[in-house]
């Protein structure tokens, strides 16, 4: 049930931010520390002064913010499944449920909706999205996680499945970008606003581009089916104890910490966004699959050690 709940939480973070790009793409929504340099409404005034940060100068478009889509995609999936899981729990107890029950549920939305609205203000307070735009992702984010709890077949999915979703999603995109390009709509139009109108050129990321997002989401994506159908995540099911899983926990947290100190080269885009899909794809596999097949042998071999 809880590996389930890992698998849930995986496609409603990728799909939700591959429709997010989408939804980017086709809104076209301006940015306000680029906004108030070109905009018509300040043509007879004063425009404002907006304090930029590192995490201002954020190169695609901005409606939807992708950052509350996020945030609101993964804690509503959080939040409903454990709720679900309790519920479950229940009905095989035939307990009716309590006021601790009621007090739980309440704490988890409210924890769900403080996460949403720090998100939201930070992301308004950097100037990096207009408060539609939040809204209009924390909105959408919850209708792909609601999505999700109505979604059964992603647990049974096949490495088939994997491979061709993964490849049409990417196809989609890339084939979308192309088609409007050639009728001369530039959906990167907003890569040199970022770079006009940011104060430190260091701070227009390259992994903050459409496409950085997209193959990273894909890579991810299709790196959950390998580590999924691994012969290795077979055998490591074999046994679950709970030393395994806390050593599982504590060996996937570490490894992740060096694969985020890993940052692919930028001075070619075609080779970062390689490596970005390739880097993606590692850590689904390593920690679904590589680390608790490693982790339940070093424990076999302790055990039988010692006997």
């Amino acid at each position: 049930m809880r590996a389930s709940v890992g698998i849930k939480l995986i496609w409603v973070a990728v799909i939700g931010d591959w429709l997010n790009l989408v939804f980017k793409w086709i809104l076209f929504g301006e940015r306000p520390y680029w906004w108030v340099h070109e905009a018509s409404y300040y043509d007879n005034g004063v425009r404002p002064h907006i304090e930029q940060y590192p995490m201002t100068c954020e190169t695609g478009p901005g409606s939807p913010s992708g950052h509350a889509m996020g945030a609101a995609g993964v804690y509503y999936t959080l939040v409903t499944s454990i709720l679900a899981l309790l519920s479950t729990k229940k009905k095989m107890g035939m307990k009716k449920p309590s006021q601790k029950d009621w007090y739980l549920k309440v704490t988890l939305w409210s924890v769900f909706w403080g996460v949403q609205l720090g998100v939201c203000l930070s992301r308004v307070f950097i100037a990096a999205h207009f408060p539609h735009q939040v809204i209009a992702g924390v909105i959408t984010g919850m209708i792909v996680a609601e999505a999700f709890n109505r979604t059964q077949w992603i647990y049974s999915a096949s490495m088939r499945q994997y491979f061709f979703i993964t490849l049409f999603l990417t196809s989609f995109a890339v084939v979308f970008y192309l088609l409007l390009k050639a009728v001369g709509v530039d959906l990167l139009w907003t890569i040199e606003k970022a770079q006009t109108w940011c104060v430190r050129p260091e701070w227009v990321h390259l992994d903050s581009t459409p496409f950085a997002s997209l193959l990273r989401n894909m890579g991810t994506l299709f790196g959950l089916g390998l580590g999924l159908h691994s012969p290795l995540y077979t055998e490591a099911k074999k046994s679950n104890s709970t030393g395994q899983k806390i050593a599982c926990i504590v060996s996937s947290l570490v490894l992740l910490h060096l694969f985020d100190s890993f940052k692919p080269p930028t001075h070619t885009a075609a080779l970062y966004y390689l490596l970005s899909f390739c880097k993606s794809a590692t850590v689904p596999l390593v920690t679904v699959s590589i680390v608790p097949y490693v982790v339940r042998g070093a424990l076999n071999f302790g055990g039988k050690k010692k006997l």
